[in-house]
């Protein structure tokens, strides 16, 4: 045994357990605005535009996390860029981000009933028009909850940016494990402090994705 658990080594954790939450902040928010610009380019009418943005989306899907982690932090430094570990897991989770939020919203709007571009179309409303004023908001009802849902599947997927020397939650309960070696223990409270955070947005989502069915119903 390396020592008894201390109220110091519980703070450290929550320290890292709020680095967790900027880092998954800084991912959704950074990703949410490159999603958005992915979903523009798949629902484009530019067929080299939805192209791209398929091969975009089709190999970052297609790459696990971990190695968008390594590519961004190690491979940049090969050829001279250095970057720290927050901005460089920051932005492996951005484009982990964008490429997932930008399909799920591109399905949302492809979801909007076609007449309503057809009725855009007759009252003379330009294409971004028609997005901003008809599809979008209709569009966004639909897409809260999976949205919200994969929020919860970044959180969790920020672990990963301990191999890069990220302390977050589960980089923190690393160091306190080396120190103490009470794994069970150690990591066992960092699961709690994970549940902590994402239980409730899993219980939300759920929510969100029952109210979303009594509205379809009562439509219906």
């Amino acid at each position: 045994m390396g020592g008894a658990f201390t109220f110091n080594h519980f703070v450290y954790l929550l320290q890292g357990m709020m680095w967790t939450v900027v880092l998954s902040a800084l991912a959704f928010v950074l990703g949410g605005v490159a999603g958005f610009g992915v979903m523009l380019m798949r629902t484009a009418r530019t067929r080299l535009l939805r192209q791209i943005s398929f091969v975009f989306v089709q190999l970052v899907q297609g790459t696990p996390l971990l190695i968008l982690l390594f590519v961004v932090y190690f491979g940049l430094g090969v050829v001279g860029i250095e970057l720290p570990p927050l901005l460089a897991a920051g932005v492996s989770l951005m484009v982990y981000s964008s490429a997932f939020l930008g399909e799920i919203w591109r399905g949302c709007v492809e979801s909007v009933p076609r007449t309503q571009w057809e009725a855009s179309e007759c009252l003379a409303l330009t294409r971004w028009q028609t997005l901003v004023d008809v599809i979008l908001p209709q569009a966004a009802r639909i897409a809260t909850p999976p949205t919200v849902g994969f929020l919860v599947q970044v959180m969790k997927s920020t672990s990963l940016a301990s191999v890069v020397g990220f302390v977050e939650l589960t980089r923190a309960a690393q160091v306190v494990n080396n120190s103490l070696f009470t794994p069970f223990l150690v990591f066992g409270i960092a699961g709690v402090l994970y549940f902590a955070l994402c239980y409730p947005l899993s219980r939300w989502s759920r929510s969100l994705e029952r109210k979303l069915n009594v509205g379809r119903r009562q439509a219906a």
